[in-house]
């Protein structure tokens, strides 16, 4: 296991969350994202996935999904016996990917879910949807998506999401591609409360 713990004094739930195929736990928005959450209360671990912890670039092998789910199993599993109360599982892009596969195999593995610019299908490739597993997918899950994200326009993922076995949400971020505005050189500071601010609503007022 190799991430970063945010740890308030008294948390009161837990979220583990983890990165894409091209970035690691250190990509801005999950750092910004981790420390919005623990001012609302949660211990946030962000942590790397198994393909990136074997080479600190490029993206994750065609085998590297099983390693990468179980990967994600640990991190929630080692973040329960830390922090008492529910624990939840988010992920950007390929992380959350991974996390939703995990889930609808697992539905008592977390609470609920975050997830960030889901992938819904290759860029151009819209025929290739990743949704196999959606009617399995329990816990409740609230997507985030750019409304100028190649791999999945709004109405795409709005239809996706009917999918899905358990409850779902979209929040659409207007604008913003695939990086939810925090590219290279830029940081849209605004997206981070307005993330926050839903996932606590979309889970109970008990957590906000």
């Amino acid at each position: 296991m190799r991430g970063v713990l945010h740890r308030p004094d008294t948390p009161k739930a837990a979220l583990a969350l983890t990165h894409g195929a091209g970035s690691n736990c250190s990509a801005p928005l999950l750092v910004a994202l981790a420390q919005a959450f623990a001012e609302a209360g949660f211990a946030v671990l962000r942590f790397d996935l198994p393909f990136r912890q074997k080479r600190p670039h490029g993206p994750p092998s065609a085998g590297a999904a099983v390693a990468d789910q179980a990967g994600i199993v640990r991190a929630v599993e080692a973040l329960r016996t830390l922090v008492p109360g529910e624990t939840f599982l988010g992920g950007q892009s390929y992380g959350g990917r991974q996390a939703t596969m995990v889930a609808a195999e697992r539905g008592d593995l977390a609470a609920g879910l975050l997830l960030l610019s889901y992938p819904l299908h290759p860029p151009g490739k819209a025929g290739q949807q990743r949704t196999r597993h959606f009617p399995q997918l329990r816990p409740p899950a609230l997507f985030v998506q750019g409304t100028k994200d190649p791999f999945a326009s709004p109405q795409e993922i709005e239809a996706a999401l009917g999918l899905i076995g358990g409850r779902s949400s979209l929040l659409l971020v207007e604008g913003a591609g695939h990086d939810l505005g925090f590219g290279r050189k830029q940081a849209n500071a605004a997206v981070v409360p307005l993330i926050v601010s839903r996932f606590l609503k979309f889970i109970g007022d008990k957590h906000s």
